[in-house]
């Protein structure tokens, strides 16, 4: 995709941009429970998120609910579940922009809730040496004093 080709999604386009989406965590929720931030991040420990984070693939959500598991340092795999914003959101500027032009992860956040409205039961994690590489960059990043997410 180049530059040309792709719209950043803003809360003012963000409307045209079809799901299903999914939330990967390491946390348990039902079926109507709603995701929302201002709880603690899955990521950086003593931090509260200002958004929640969701795409429109399941590969991000995969790696969210490992890396939730990962960095908390928990047993599991962690969940994915099948989410419906509320409200407005936007490119997650995370992923956006950082490795490939655009948003070819499809990664979004909101300040609005995420309505829980199904799981993902059959998925497959990442070899332990790949999800391994990419805790240890991450907690590499840390250490030199620089936040994982751009909240």
């Amino acid at each position: 995709m180049s530059d040309q080709d792709w719209t950043p999604v803003t809360y003012e386009n963000c409307g045209e941009i079809k799901g299903p989406f999914y939330h990967g965590t390491r946390y348990h929720f039902e079926v109507g429970d709603q995701l929302a931030p201002g709880f603690a991040s899955n990521y950086e420990e003593g931090r509260v998120s200002n958004n929640v984070y969701f795409s429109a693939l399941l590969e991000p959500a995969i790696w969210g609910a490992e890396l939730a598991v990962a960095l908390a340092g928990v047993e599991g795999t962690g969940h994915i579940y099948i989410v419906e914003p509320v409200g407005a959101f936007e490119d997650d500027p995370n992923l956006t922009n950082k490795r490939f032009p655009g948003n070819p992860t499809r990664s979004y956040r909101t300040r609005e809730p995420l309505k829980i409205v199904g799981k993902v039961d059959d998925w497959q994690g990442h070899a332990p040496d790949v999800l391994r590489a990419m805790v240890d960059g991450i907690r590499e990043k840390q250490r030199q004093g620089l936040a994982p997410i751009e909240d």
